[in-house]
């Protein structure tokens, strides 16, 4: 099975020994957890506000898969760390407007201690991409 490192400017560097995504066999995209930071800057968007740092995470999201070639319609699993479940339903407001409901991934959700960085929410995910 081949391994490709994802790799791209429009979402935030890795800051340890882990790449943004690996896409495996050419079929398989596995993204690494993102957090609310802005690209180019690296700072956290939208402090203490649950909505806002989940618009960036599913944006650095979608960036990491477009460069993978594939689209959230391609996720079939997330995992959302969220630092207190009582931002469950503002993350999920969010979180559903990239998903048609008949066709949303699997998913978890768990409130963790600590996120990095103290954010809120920290979503990663895995997608498949059709072999044509």
């Amino acid at each position: 099975m081949t391994r490709q490192v994802i790799r791209t400017e429009n979402a935030p560097a890795p800051v340890g020994p882990y790449n943004q995504a690996i896409s495996a066999g050419g079929t398989m995209v596995f993204v690494a957890g993102q957090i609310p930071l802005h690209p180019s800057t690296g700072e956290i968007v939208g402090i203490n506000d649950i909505v806002k740092q989940t618009e960036q995470v599913m944006t650095n999201l979608e960036a990491i898969l477009t460069a993978a070639g594939a689209t959230t319609q391609d996720i079939v699993k997330t995992t959302v760390f969220l630092a207190n479940m009582n931002d469950f339903a503002a993350m999920n407001q969010v979180y559903a407007r990239y998903f048609e409901e008949a066709l949303a991934p699997a998913r978890a959700c768990v409130e963790v201690s600590r996120l990095p960085k103290d954010v809120l929410v920290e979503i990663e995910c895995i997608a498949v991409l059709d072999m044509v």
